[in-house]
């Protein structure tokens, strides 16, 4: 199993760094070559690895060179019994954070916000700092706490308190200002879903329109993303569906089925539904430039650690991971009750890999779907070279197992 773990390092902070821009290819057939093949092998013995820590299925869909390869485990229902399937919808979780982002810096392309103003001068009086700005939201240094943590804490039971609650966005924001701010702006990258929900609230001010309608218009259609969706407050995902299964906190405690909920808690923070295809679609389309200019492109692939072995970065609602073969891979984790979820692309667009399981709160399935990673963009590897790292895997949500 260890064999097909990923290297996930937990939080810390370095000076920033800039994310290089990956090299021009060359001619195609040394294009293929300069690659290495993915190790599809590889690919389903980390999402058997992560079945054999709880999930009871999980995905991956690889895209590059070579075509498009699919590979399923399990089941996507247990009641039923129903195989694991490529074409099936599920909740995506904090990959909806790069959603928002890519709708909100075409907001800045447009002139509409600014980068570096203030928060408060497009939400007046929403934040207790007028120093918070646009990019500390994206960036993950604002300050502003976490609210998911005190909301979570009891995985199950605050599960249940939310699963059928409308949110509004003031309502969230306040939960967060409730709390301690955990660093001064600028300062320190500190997860937190409350930045998110900050930026729905400047999408919808900013357009004047439901952030659904931002996400339909300027990225679902555009990319023509048949099985994606933003259906908040809606509880059910249409059509054929992946079930979510959450772990209790309590060992031995049946599995939560945790498929339908309205995602209120997270809404433009986690609030996406999609399919692997659409999500392949997404990050190789956004990586070639096909939803931002070459600015926004920069602003948004310009990385600072988040982790103190310098192999893990964030950017603007886009996080880099340093492989062990020196392959670098941009896109965003996805955590939401039920649900693990992978999205990652080279730099160029020309490769990509996506990949679920249908559990959550159990870090050891996270970790180890994220081996799907080092086997699709690494390649084959020597045994002893394969153990590149055991260490968990970060977090987009709270979780207590």
């Amino acid at each position: 199993m260890s064999a097909t773990l990923i290297a996930a390092l937990a939080g810390g902070v370095a000076p920033a760094t800039a994310a290089p821009a990956a090299a021009p290819a060359g001619p195609a057939g040394s294009a293929v070559q300069d690659r290495p093949a993915p190790d599809m092998e590889g690919v389903v013995a980390a999402l058997n690895a992560a079945m054999a820590q709880g999930a009871p299925g999980a995905m991956a869909r690889y895209v590059g060179p070579w075509g498009a390869r699919t590979r399923t485990e399990g089941v996507r229902d247990r009641e039923s019994g129903a195989p694991m399937d490529s074409r099936a919808r599920f909740r995506i979780g904090s990959v909806s954070k790069t959603f928002s982002t890519v709708v909100l810096l075409q907001l800045v392309e447009e002139g509409r916000l600014e980068l570096d103003a203030p928060v408060n001068r497009y939400l007046p009086g929403l934040l207790p700092d007028d120093r918070i700005t646009v990019r500390h939201l994206l960036t993950h240094r604002s300050g502003l706490a976490d609210y998911t943590d005190a909301m979570f804490h009891h995985t199950v039971p605050g599960f249940e308190a939310v699963r059928n609650r409308v949110f509004s966005y003031q309502e969230l924001v306040d939960l967060s200002l409730s709390e301690p701010r955990t660093t001064e702006p600028g300062v320190a990258y500190k997860y937190s879903n409350a930045n998110f929900v900050v930026v729905g609230m400047l999408i919808e001010r900013a357009t004047g329109r439901p952030v659904a309608e931002a996400y339909e218009n300027r990225v679902i259609k555009p990319l023509r993303l048949r099985n994606t969706s933003y259906v908040h407050p809606e509880t059910r995902i249409k059509g054929l569906r992946v079930r979510g299964y959450l772990h209790p906190d309590e060992a031995g405690a049946p599995l939560v089925d945790s498929t339908e909920q309205t995602v209120s808690w997270a809404q433009s923070a986690g609030a996406v539904i999609s399919d692997l295809a659409d999500l392949n679609t997404f990050t190789t389309a956004l990586m070639r430039g096909e939803l931002l200019s070459p600015p926004m492109m920069d602003a948004m692939t310009t990385v600072t650690p988040t982790d103190a072995a310098g192999t893990r970065f964030y950017g603007l609602g886009l996080r880099r991971y340093d492989l062990s073969c020196g392959a670098q891979v941009y896109g965003h984790t996805g955590t939401v009750q039920g649900y693990y979820t992978y999205a990652f692309s080279t730099r160029d667009g020309r490769r990509a890999l996506s990949a679920m399981a249908n559990t959550s709160n159990r870090g050891a399935a996270n970790t180890a779907l994220g081996g799907t990673l080092e086997a699709a963009f690494c390649g084959k590897k020597p045994a002893a070279a394969r153990a590149f790292s055991e260490r968990p895997a970060e977090a987009d949500l709270t979780e207590r197992r």
